[in-house]
């Protein structure tokens, strides 16, 4: 007989509707960056420094999406138009359902306009109204298989317990969470997930 049963709050049903919170987060701060690349408080490159097309200073988005409002808040952009990628430098996040938010931080990351793909880098750090966070140097997120993935060492912590391992995986089609690698689990009391 299994010691542990799923529940509603289980940490792979969480994980889920992170990403898809994430997801929708993405495709949305791609298309507002490239609308404001267009129109907003802008600086010609200076040509060779940066190689960037256009660089936009303190950037600060807010937006409303299927129910989910985020904000996106970067001391620089940089939109690299032929490449499809946007530069940004010390990224802070925040995303507000109903029940709860999220707040995702880094120094620095890059979103691609074609896939919608994302990847924060440099002292990541996502956390949760509900007492979840994570810790790692870069996350990534694919679009189209609805992934969120890091290759790096990740730490995640809960109502007293902590996991870390040496890569994560959330698959948020499946519902599926691993922590990969050599893993590590310690509960100093009996967590809520």
């Amino acid at each position: 007989m299994p010691l542990y049963k799923p529940r509603l709050s289980d940490p792979r049903r969480l994980a889920g509707v992170i990403l898809a919170v994430v997801a929708v987060f993405v495709v949305a701060v791609v298309g507002t960056l490239v609308l404001k690349s267009r129109a907003g408080r802008v600086e010609a490159t200076g040509g060779a420094a940066s190689g960037a097309d256009l660089r936009i200073k303190e950037v600060e988005l807010e937006e409303v999406s299927d129910g989910v409002r985020w904000r996106l808040r970067a001391e620089e952009a940089l939109v690299f138009k032929p490449e499809g990628r946007t530069a940004l430098k010390k990224i802070a996040v925040d995303v507000f359902e109903r029940e709860r938010s999220w707040t995702i931080v880094g120094e620095e990351g890059e979103l691609f306009e074609r896939t919608g793909n994302v990847e924060i880098r440099r002292n990541v750090v996502l956390t949760s109204s509900d007492g979840l966070r994570l810790e790692t140097s870069v996350l990534r997120w694919q679009g189209a298989e609805r992934r969120l993935w890091t290759d790096a060492p990740v730490r995640l912590w809960r109502d007293g317990a902590v996991v870390s391992g040496t890569a994560l995986d959330v698959r948020t089609r499946d519902d599926r969470t691993t922590v990969a690698g050599r893993v590590r689990a310690t509960f100093t009391r009996i967590p809520a997930w």
